[in-house]
């Protein structure tokens, strides 16, 4: 099945949400910022995205630009830092049961239906 990891106050994540909608597949949505990632659930998600954890940071948030921008941080710290700051969670993401796509642009969550 189909889950979207959504914000939504985020209009790129809504514009993906509305293309599950329009898609007649089956999805379940999972607000991030409200039921946050573990890390082994995150650690999950970047190997199904196929990138660098680095490539998941919101890098323009003013948290990752105050407190971590400078700092030369390990993957396994990048996780626990996106997971006790999920804003930092780049979005929306869409996966399914073996692969997962950052909707940027949202035309992207088109490669899994």
């Amino acid at each position: 099945m189909l889950r979207i990891y959504h914000n939504t106050r985020c209009k790129k994540s809504r514009e993906g949400l509305e293309i599950l909608e329009n898609s007649n597949k089956e999805f379940e949505i999972r607000e991030y910022l409200k039921e946050p990632l573990s890390e082994a659930e995150l650690e999950t998600l970047i190997g199904k995205l196929d990138i660098a954890p680095i490539q998941l940071v919101r890098k323009n948030e003013k948290i990752w630009k105050e407190e971590y921008k400078h700092k030369d941080l390990s993957d396994r710290e990048l996780i626990t830092v996106m997971v006790k700051n999920p804003k930092l969670i780049e979005r929306p993401i869409v996966e399914d049961d073996n692969k997962a796509v950052i909707g940027r642009p949202p035309s992207e969550i088109e490669k899994l239906l």
